[in-house]
């Protein structure tokens, strides 16, 4: 049974005993999701449409500061998330995420976390979500992206989610100049998203993580 913990910047992150893990990281988990998944793909790419494929929905909060995102820039956004085990509504509700981030955030997180899975919703006019519940291990990966959210557990916790299959086929639904962000530098994936077709960097991470990666496909 996961369990909400309160991180360093105020707000929730769930806690899995099972992996002895947590969603988001414990020195900050907006902070952590605005460093990574913002700053280093969404303000970077220059896709506008940008189509985003996340890999692992979990709370959601990548998908809300993205909604918020695109609203601010005008951006719009097709965003395919693709989630095992999705989370029951009444963990969703009690995250504190919207009573930081004041403004729309609460309609928009209601009505992500509201939207049917496994089909095209329209959360705004500049955001279209499609929710995929299903393990990415069996799953085929339909459609082209600009941008990648790698938001799996940890290599240690779940190795199967970061092998070389993994990310050969990511490589090939990811356009020419597209991008993958996470937060694992790990040398083992490192390597694998070099085999398959990308140039690997290392950016300064958020508090409490010394660098994170941001790979191009070439």
């Amino acid at each position: 049974m996961v369990s909400i913990i309160r991180t360093e910047d105020g707000s929730d992150t769930l806690y899995v005993p099972e992996l002895d893990e947590h969603y988001h990281s414990v020195h900050g988990a907006i902070q952590e999701s605005e460093h990574i998944f913002i700053g280093a793909g969404f303000d970077f790419t220059k896709a506008d449409p940008v189509r985003i494929l996340e890999i692992g929905f979990g709370t959601g909060l990548n998908a809300l500061l993205t909604c918020i995102y695109s609203e601010k820039t005008k951006r719009k956004v097709y965003y395919t998330s693709i989630e095992k085990y999705p989370l029951k509504p009444d963990i969703t509700a009690s995250l504190n995420y919207t009573g930081i981030l004041k403004g729309d955030s609460k309609s928009l997180f209601d009505k992500i976390h509201g939207s049917g899975w496994n089909s095209f919703e329209q959360i705004t006019d500049g955001f279209i979500l499609n929710k995929i519940e299903g393990d990415l291990v069996l799953l085929e990966i339909e459609g082209t992206y600009d941008l990648v959210y790698f938001d799996a557990f940890g290599p240690d916790k779940q190795p199967e989610m970061w092998s070389d299959e993994i990310f050969e086929r990511i490589g090939r639904a990811v356009c020419s100049d597209g991008i993958l962000v996470t937060y694992s530098v790990k040398g083992s994936v490192q390597r694998s998203l070099k085999r398959s077709g990308f140039i690997v960097n290392l950016l300064p991470g958020p508090p409490g993580k010394r660098q994170i990666l941001r790979a191009m496909k070439c």
